[in-house]
């Protein structure tokens, strides 16, 4: 073991006998390991470090803001204001498919079942 792993394992004893451990979330219960077969090999480390971050790539931001943009389509009334929101998800989503062909993803299973998902969710 080298003197760094060393330091940082007297330093994590020192917080277990100070109780700073003691009222972590979670505490108690096991870790459930997160799903990332669907992450190629290579982008795993990446996306936890992103995620852990508190952030999303790109394309999925987007697809975030193109959800929102359509929440507040369905409910605004002033037609001025559904003009601006119309432009600006066509702007977002053209962007989207900017994003998604760069990467070499075309069409996108999102685009191609967007009304059955949502159809299914409104009738729940």
């Amino acid at each position: 073991m080298g003197w760094l792993s060393w330091l940082a394992e007297q330093k994590i004893e020192e917080a277990v006998r100070r109780g700073e451990f003691d009222d972590l979330p979670g505490s108690g219960r096991p870790i459930v390991p997160e799903d990332l077969s669907g992450v190629p090999e290579e982008l795993r480390v990446p996306y936890r470090i992103l995620k852990n971050a508190g952030m999303l790539p790109e394309e999925l931001q987007l697809r975030k803001e193109c959800l929102e943009l359509e929440d507040l389509l369905a409910v605004c009334a002033s037609d001025g204001e559904k003009q601006t929101l119309e432009s600006r998800l066509t702007a977002k989503k053209l962007k989207l498919r900017m994003v998604e062909e760069q990467r070499g993803w075309s069409g996108g299973a999102y685009e191609q079942y967007a009304d059955k998902i949502r159809g299914r969710l409104e009738g729940s």
